[in-house]
């Protein structure tokens, strides 16, 4: 099986280099499942309705979320009603929506995906530790399910990295969102789980981390309150990870970033 994850998009300039990009793509490397982290593709903060169904009518199975879950109010009711976009598992009990969720493929393979969202430098929330162990109890990789995949939207690359050994052998991927940066440390792991500590962003970066330059530089120069932020709106790098996966056991045989646009340099997997 072949995973297709794309990093969280950012604005205007992010939905636009996934729905430029995404067919292209799709045609050339074919994966089975396409998942991509949605938080910040509504002016930069959260998600709306008629995003999230662009983003289906483009082919992506399912949107993960993030700590900018909410900035969307409309979201609140939406998420209830939409089993497709996931937030964070480890949020507090009672909370709406779903932090996991079962998609079938074309050939109707169990493919399982589950959002976790850290707690260093991020809030409070539960423990993914424990949130994790909890709702992979019902799962045998290989078995009930032919790959699970784990989002962590988290701050800190140790917190990152423990969830990712935490896991190893038990899911097929784990892969990080949230920093906006990606990072060169893709592997496999000892025990077959795929893993990276940060997708990277699908935005503009000439900015920082997806804002417009000048108002984010301001905000760390002074302590007055100043506009709100602005996405960057210059050409997006498509960031992305494809994961292949073994049909038997469920377990990763390749982990490979795609990089596509804009400021990074072009990283292309062969097809």
């Amino acid at each position: 099986m072949r995973i297709l994850f794309v990093g969280d998009i950012v604005g205007r300039a992010g939905r636009a280099a996934l729905l430029e990009r995404l067919p292209a793509i799709r045609e050339s490397h074919a994966p089975d499942v396409v998942i991509v982290n949605g938080e910040n593709a509504a002016g930069g903060f959260g998600l709306t309705q008629a995003i999230a169904d662009q983003f289906f009518g483009a082919g992506v199975h399912l949107i993960t979320m993030g700590n900018h879950v909410w900035d969307q109010r409309e979201l609140v009711a939406h998420i209830e009603r939409e089993p497709r976009i996931l937030r964070p598992l480890n949020m507090m009990p009672g909370t709406p929506g779903r932090g996991l969720a079962e998609i079938r493929d074309a050939q109707g393979r169990n493919v399982v995906v589950l959002q976790v969202i850290g707690r260093l430098f991020m809030g409070l929330y539960d423990d993914p530790f424990r949130a994790l162990e909890a709702a992979l109890q019902r799962y045998v990789l290989g078995g009930n399910a032919s790959a699970i995949l784990v989002d962590v939207h988290a701050e800190a690359t140790s917190e990152k990295m423990a969830i990712g050994h935490f896991l190893d052998g038990r899911v097929s991927a784990v892969v990080g969102t949230h920093t906006h940066v990606p990072t060169n440390d893709a592997r496999v792991l000892a025990g077959g789980t795929a893993y990276i500590s940060d997708v990277g962003m699908t935005g503009d970066y000439d900015s920082v981390i997806g804002m417009e330059k000048t108002g984010s530089i301001r905000r760390w120069r002074s302590q007055v309150p100043g506009p709100r932020l602005e996405p960057a709106r210059g050409e997006a790098t498509f960031c992305a990870v494809l994961i292949d996966t073994e049909d038997e056991s469920g377990r990763a045989r390749h982990i490979t970033p795609l990089i596509e646009g804009g400021q990074l340099t072009a990283r292309r997997p062969e097809a």
